[in-house]
Protein backbone atom coordinates (compact mmCIF):
# COMPACT_ATOMS: atom_id res chain seq x y z
CA UNK A 1 0.00 0.00 0.00
CA UNK A 2 1.51 3.21 -1.10
CA UNK A 3 0.50 5.70 1.33
CA UNK A 4 0.95 3.48 4.32
CA UNK A 5 3.83 4.85 5.57
CA UNK A 6 1.50 8.60 5.74
CA UNK A 7 -0.67 6.79 7.75
CA UNK A 8 2.08 6.09 10.93
CA UNK A 9 3.73 9.72 10.28
CA UNK A 10 -0.11 11.29 10.78
CA UNK A 11 -0.66 9.03 13.82
CA UNK A 12 2.92 9.71 15.06
CA UNK A 13 2.25 13.18 14.93
CA UNK A 14 -1.03 13.25 16.98
CA UNK A 15 0.30 11.05 19.52
CA UNK A 16 3.44 13.14 20.03
CA UNK A 17 0.39 15.84 20.74
CA UNK A 18 -1.38 14.23 23.10
CA UNK A 19 1.95 13.40 25.35
CA UNK A 20 1.65 16.51 26.86
CA UNK A 21 -2.06 16.72 27.58
CA UNK A 22 -2.33 13.40 28.62
CA UNK A 23 1.06 13.88 30.74
CA UNK A 24 -1.49 16.65 32.92
CA UNK A 25 -5.00 15.03 33.13
CA UNK A 26 -6.73 13.51 35.37
CA UNK A 27 -7.26 10.00 33.78
CA UNK A 28 -3.09 9.51 33.95
CA UNK A 29 -3.17 11.58 37.27
CA UNK A 30 0.90 11.46 36.79
CA UNK A 31 1.21 13.35 40.18
CA UNK A 32 -0.55 10.20 42.33
CA UNK A 33 1.83 7.84 39.68
CA UNK A 34 4.77 9.25 40.67
CA UNK A 35 3.85 8.95 44.82
CA UNK A 36 3.45 5.46 43.97
CA UNK A 37 0.11 4.19 42.66
CA UNK A 38 -0.12 1.79 39.76
CA UNK A 39 -1.25 2.91 36.33
CA UNK A 40 -2.35 -1.04 36.01
CA UNK A 41 -5.87 -1.87 36.22
CA UNK A 42 -7.29 -6.05 37.62
CA UNK A 43 -7.32 -7.89 34.68
CA UNK A 44 -3.57 -7.37 33.98
CA UNK A 45 -2.59 -7.10 37.39
CA UNK A 46 -4.23 -10.54 37.46
CA UNK A 47 -3.10 -12.07 34.31
CA UNK A 48 0.41 -11.46 35.02
CA UNK A 49 0.63 -12.44 38.61
CA UNK A 50 4.05 -12.24 40.37
CA UNK A 51 6.37 -10.68 37.51
CA UNK A 52 9.47 -10.12 40.03
CA UNK A 53 12.46 -11.17 38.13
CA UNK A 54 11.11 -11.40 34.87
CA UNK A 55 11.84 -9.76 31.48
CA UNK A 56 9.00 -7.92 29.95
CA UNK A 57 8.73 -6.21 26.64
CA UNK A 58 5.51 -3.39 26.65
CA UNK A 59 4.20 -2.99 22.77
CA UNK A 60 3.08 0.33 22.23
CA UNK A 61 3.77 1.95 25.88
CA UNK A 62 2.44 5.63 25.32
CA UNK A 63 4.60 7.18 28.06
CA UNK A 64 5.97 4.44 30.11
CA UNK A 65 3.26 4.76 33.12
CA UNK A 66 2.57 0.74 32.70
CA UNK A 67 6.16 0.14 31.62
CA UNK A 68 7.20 1.50 34.70
CA UNK A 69 4.26 0.33 37.03
CA UNK A 70 5.36 -3.55 35.79
CA UNK A 71 9.05 -2.07 36.84
CA UNK A 72 8.36 -1.17 40.24
CA UNK A 73 6.89 -4.87 40.74
CA UNK A 74 10.31 -5.83 40.39
CA UNK A 75 10.35 -6.40 35.87
CA UNK A 76 13.03 -5.87 33.48
CA UNK A 77 11.28 -4.10 31.31
CA UNK A 78 11.46 -2.51 27.96
CA UNK A 79 8.85 -0.15 26.31
CA UNK A 80 7.96 0.70 22.97
CA UNK A 81 5.91 3.68 21.50
CA UNK A 82 5.80 5.06 18.08
CA UNK A 83 6.10 9.07 19.67
CA UNK A 84 9.04 10.71 19.98
CA UNK A 85 7.68 12.70 22.59
CA UNK A 86 6.15 9.41 24.78
CA UNK A 87 9.33 7.88 24.45
CA UNK A 88 11.18 11.10 26.31
CA UNK A 89 8.68 11.43 28.57
CA UNK A 90 8.84 8.06 29.87
CA UNK A 91 12.39 7.92 29.65
CA UNK A 92 12.92 11.22 32.23
CA UNK A 93 9.83 9.37 34.17
CA UNK A 94 12.44 6.47 34.63
CA UNK A 95 15.52 8.76 35.78
CA UNK A 96 13.31 10.73 37.97
CA UNK A 97 11.86 7.23 39.71
CA UNK A 98 15.21 5.41 39.79
CA UNK A 99 13.95 2.33 38.17
CA UNK A 100 15.52 0.21 35.13
CA UNK A 101 13.38 0.46 32.45
CA UNK A 102 14.47 1.44 29.04
CA UNK A 103 12.06 3.02 26.37
CA UNK A 104 12.64 2.56 22.43
CA UNK A 105 11.25 5.00 19.73
CA UNK A 106 9.89 2.80 16.87
CA UNK A 107 6.84 1.59 15.04
CA UNK A 108 5.61 -1.39 16.55
CA UNK A 109 5.84 -3.47 14.05
CA UNK A 110 9.61 -3.01 13.55
CA UNK A 111 10.21 -4.07 16.75
CA UNK A 112 12.56 -6.66 15.77
CA UNK A 113 14.81 -4.41 14.05
CA UNK A 114 15.20 -2.22 17.11
CA UNK A 115 15.57 -5.49 19.95
CA UNK A 116 16.99 -8.34 19.63
CA UNK A 117 16.82 -10.20 23.16
CA UNK A 118 13.69 -12.19 23.40
CA UNK A 119 11.24 -11.93 26.78
CA UNK A 120 9.32 -13.95 29.37
CA UNK A 121 6.33 -11.52 28.90
CA UNK A 122 5.06 -9.35 25.73
CA UNK A 123 2.36 -7.11 26.87
CA UNK A 124 0.22 -4.44 25.26
CA UNK A 125 -3.14 -2.99 26.46
CA UNK A 126 -6.15 -1.00 25.25
CA UNK A 127 -6.32 0.86 22.15
CA UNK A 128 -3.20 -0.62 20.64
CA UNK A 129 -3.98 -2.84 17.63
CA UNK A 130 -6.54 -0.45 16.20
CA UNK A 131 -3.31 1.22 14.73
CA UNK A 132 -1.60 -1.50 13.23
CA UNK A 133 -3.40 -2.58 9.03
CA UNK A 134 -2.29 -6.21 9.72
CA UNK A 135 -2.32 -8.14 12.35
CA UNK A 136 -0.05 -11.16 10.79
CA UNK A 137 3.71 -9.36 10.90
CA UNK A 138 2.16 -7.79 14.73
CA UNK A 139 2.13 -11.37 15.48
CA UNK A 140 5.32 -12.62 13.42
CA UNK A 141 6.90 -9.96 15.53
CA UNK A 142 5.32 -10.82 19.20
CA UNK A 143 6.15 -14.37 18.51
CA UNK A 144 10.31 -13.49 17.69
CA UNK A 145 10.70 -11.43 20.47
CA UNK A 146 9.39 -14.18 23.63
CA UNK A 147 11.25 -17.13 25.10
CA UNK A 148 10.57 -20.57 24.46
CA UNK A 149 7.10 -20.52 27.13
CA UNK A 150 7.13 -17.25 27.43
CA UNK A 151 3.56 -15.40 27.47
CA UNK A 152 1.70 -12.69 25.74
CA UNK A 153 -1.04 -11.13 26.54
CA UNK A 154 -3.05 -8.40 25.23
CA UNK A 155 -6.15 -6.59 26.74
CA UNK A 156 -7.98 -4.45 24.40
CA UNK A 157 -11.11 -2.73 23.64
CA UNK A 158 -13.46 -5.00 22.21
CA UNK A 159 -13.98 -5.01 18.36
CA UNK A 160 -17.92 -4.36 18.56
CA UNK A 161 -16.98 -1.30 20.19
CA UNK A 162 -15.07 0.13 17.46
CA UNK A 163 -17.73 -0.14 14.81
CA UNK A 164 -19.01 2.92 16.67
CA UNK A 165 -18.44 6.46 14.91
CA UNK A 166 -17.54 8.63 18.59
CA UNK A 167 -16.69 11.62 16.90
CA UNK A 168 -19.77 13.94 17.31
CA UNK A 169 -19.87 12.99 21.12
CA UNK A 170 -22.55 10.16 20.64
CA UNK A 171 -21.78 6.39 19.40
CA UNK A 172 -23.17 5.80 16.12
CA UNK A 173 -22.81 2.31 14.05
CA UNK A 174 -20.91 3.19 11.23
CA UNK A 175 -17.94 0.40 10.47
CA UNK A 176 -17.57 -3.36 9.72
CA UNK A 177 -16.91 -5.32 12.64
CA UNK A 178 -13.67 -6.64 10.48
CA UNK A 179 -12.69 -3.73 8.10
CA UNK A 180 -9.79 -3.86 5.58
CA UNK A 181 -10.18 -0.25 4.12
CA UNK A 182 -8.20 2.14 6.27
CA UNK A 183 -10.79 4.54 9.01
CA UNK A 184 -9.99 8.16 8.97
CA UNK A 185 -11.18 10.05 12.02
CA UNK A 186 -10.61 14.16 12.47
CA UNK A 187 -11.78 15.34 16.15
CA UNK A 188 -10.94 17.97 18.74
CA UNK A 189 -10.07 16.93 21.99
CA UNK A 190 -8.85 13.15 23.34
CA UNK A 191 -9.86 10.68 25.07
CA UNK A 192 -8.28 11.83 28.07
CA UNK A 193 -8.87 15.34 27.55
CA UNK A 194 -12.48 15.87 25.39
CA UNK A 195 -12.18 19.97 26.15
CA UNK A 196 -8.82 19.90 24.73
CA UNK A 197 -8.23 22.27 21.51
CA UNK A 198 -6.12 20.26 19.97
CA UNK A 199 -7.12 18.51 16.75
CA UNK A 200 -6.53 14.50 16.35
CA UNK A 201 -5.78 13.42 13.40
CA UNK A 202 -6.10 9.87 12.94
CA UNK A 203 -5.72 6.55 10.91
CA UNK A 204 -7.15 3.61 11.99
CA UNK A 205 -8.09 -0.24 11.28
CA UNK A 206 -10.60 -2.44 12.52
CA UNK A 207 -10.06 -6.01 13.75
CA UNK A 208 -12.32 -8.83 14.77
CA UNK A 209 -11.61 -11.55 17.39
CA UNK A 210 -10.73 -14.21 14.80
CA UNK A 211 -8.02 -11.62 12.93
CA UNK A 212 -6.25 -11.32 16.70
CA UNK A 213 -6.78 -15.16 17.53
CA UNK A 214 -5.71 -16.90 14.06
CA UNK A 215 -2.45 -14.33 13.35
CA UNK A 216 -1.21 -15.42 17.00
CA UNK A 217 -1.85 -18.66 16.20
CA UNK A 218 -0.11 -18.73 12.80
CA UNK A 219 2.70 -17.33 14.15
CA UNK A 220 2.85 -20.36 16.83
CA UNK A 221 1.59 -19.23 19.69
CA UNK A 222 -0.71 -21.69 21.72
CA UNK A 223 -4.06 -19.44 22.62
CA UNK A 224 -4.66 -20.21 26.67
CA UNK A 225 -7.83 -18.12 26.89
CA UNK A 226 -9.70 -15.68 25.67
CA UNK A 227 -12.42 -13.48 27.67
CA UNK A 228 -14.63 -10.88 26.96
CA UNK A 229 -16.29 -8.37 29.51
CA UNK A 230 -19.07 -6.10 30.01
CA UNK A 231 -16.95 -3.10 31.50
CA UNK A 232 -14.17 -1.08 31.10
CA UNK A 233 -11.75 0.46 33.25
CA UNK A 234 -11.46 3.61 31.22
CA UNK A 235 -14.25 6.42 31.01
CA UNK A 236 -13.98 6.48 27.20
CA UNK A 237 -17.07 5.90 25.03
CA UNK A 238 -20.31 8.32 25.22
CA UNK A 239 -22.57 8.09 28.50
CA UNK A 240 -20.69 4.88 30.47
CA UNK A 241 -22.30 4.28 33.57
CA UNK A 242 -19.64 4.33 36.69
CA UNK A 243 -20.42 0.79 38.73
CA UNK A 244 -19.39 0.58 42.47
CA UNK A 245 -16.35 -0.94 41.95
CA UNK A 246 -15.06 1.69 39.73
CA UNK A 247 -15.51 0.00 36.13
CA UNK A 248 -17.30 1.68 33.20
CA UNK A 249 -20.52 0.21 31.98
CA UNK A 250 -22.97 1.23 28.87
CA UNK A 251 -26.95 1.64 30.03
CA UNK A 252 -28.87 -1.22 28.37
CA UNK A 253 -25.59 -3.61 27.86
CA UNK A 254 -25.89 -5.50 24.64
CA UNK A 255 -22.27 -6.04 23.78
CA UNK A 256 -18.61 -6.31 25.81
CA UNK A 257 -16.71 -3.55 26.01
CA UNK A 258 -13.30 -5.20 26.18
CA UNK A 259 -11.26 -8.55 25.81
CA UNK A 260 -8.15 -10.34 27.25
CA UNK A 261 -6.35 -13.00 25.78
CA UNK A 262 -3.42 -14.80 27.09
CA UNK A 263 -1.38 -17.10 24.64
CA UNK A 264 2.18 -19.31 25.40
CA UNK A 265 5.06 -19.78 22.82
CA UNK A 266 5.84 -23.46 22.52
Amino acid sequence: MKDKPNYFEVNRATWNKKVAIHAHSDMYNLEAFKKGKTSLMPYELKALGDVKGKSLLHLQCHFGQDTLSWSRMGAKCVGVDLSDEGVKLAQQLNKELQLDAEFVCCNVLDTSEHIKETFDIVFTSYGTIGWLPDLKPWAKMIAERLKVGGMFYIVEFHPIAWMFDYTNGKAEMKYHYSQDEVIYEEYEGTYANQTSKMVSKEYGWNHGLSDVVNALIEAGLQIDYLNEYDESPYDVFPDLIRTEAGMYTIKNQLFPIIFELKATKL
